[in-house]
């Protein structure tokens, strides 16, 4: 048996996923597992993680961070693309979760962070409008990131909010590339590139040009960074964001490899993310590889 084949039997065990054993099943480790199952091809294992998902919807249409928790409501973009995803290849899908996909991606486009003024203590430009982790605060890249692939995947790529998204993730790309996990510079210091933000990134910005390089150095960054000793998380968002921008290490399989030896039967999010990885750029996530249906 492969590591994907155990890694799949691992997301089929349970409707919900948590984080760690012993805590409340949560959005991000279920959306990501449903993704996982469907484009892997077990379709008929994916409904039950999909209904969990719409247990957990709200009446506005959010989705909190666990069961137990109904806000914030960040993860909201992952239940979006995890719906999407399914309608393409289960028949029920669109019917069944057809209301939950309308009304989450509605409550996304409504979202907004919270603009600032410009300072010279920060190197970003906080007066683009993203979206924040938390409703009433600043716009962070990671929530950005993942509302734009979930808006970009549900039709709404010319969407102002979706472009102005795109144009805060460059923005707070480093100028030799890379990302941090929301600024580029504090008190005049630039901060230290991270792997996961920026492969996150890269992803939500497939297809798009920074004429300042940035997006390319980025690509360096992530391809200088990565080993058989990089993180499960780590490594699978660099490798997407590296997909989506064409790139594809020679030696992907076995970095994915190493770090499936070192993942526990229990951590359903690196299992659900390095499974996402290894498909490369057959993977759903990447924004050109699904089949846009306007959803507002």
């Amino acid at each position: 048996m492969t590591w994907q084949e155990s890694a799949l039997d691992c997301l089929s065990t349970s409707a919900g996923h948590a984080y760690r054993p012993g805590t409340p099943n949560a959005t991000e480790p279920t959306a990501l597992a449903a993704l996982a199952l469907t484009a892997h091809g077990r379709e008929g294992e994916v409904e039950r993680a999909l209904g969990w998902l719409r247990q957990q919807q709200n009446a506005d249409g959010s989705l909190g961070v666990t069961e137990t928790q109904d806000a914030p409501c960040w993860p909201t973009s992952l239940a979006v693309l995890a719906w999407h995803t399914a309608r393409g290849t289960h028949p029920r899908s669109a019917t069944h979760f057809g209301g939950a996909l309308r009304r989450g991606t509605q409550w996304l486009v409504e979202q907004r962070g919270e603009a600032l003024d410009r300072t010279p203590i920060l190197g970003h430009d906080p007066t683009i409008v993203g979206w924040p982790w938390v409703a009433g605060t600043h716009s962070w890249l990671e929530p950005t990131a993942w509302a734009v692939l979930a808006l970009r995947a549900t039709g709404n790529e010319g969407h102002q909010r979706t472009q102005d998204g795109m144009r805060l993730l460059i923005d707070r790309l480093l100028p030799t590339g890379g990302a941090n996990y929301g600024n580029t510079f504090v008190l005049g210091q630039k901060l230290r590139p991270q792997l996961e933000p920026t492969g996150l990134a890269l992803l939500a910005l497939a297809g798009q040009h920074d004429p300042a390089g940035r997006i390319e150095g980025s690509c360096g960054f992530l391809t200088r960074s990565m080993d058989t000793a990089t993180p499960a998380i780590s490594l699978s968002y660099a490798l997407l964001g590296l997909a989506a921008q064409e790139v594809r290490p020679t030696n992907a399989d076995e970095l994915l490899a190493a770090a499936a030896s070192r993942t526990r039967s229990d951590e359903p999010l690196k299992w659900a993310l390095l499974l996402l990885a290894a498909l490369g750029d057959d993977c759903p996530l990447l924004p050109n590889r699904t089949e846009a249906v306007r959803e507002t």
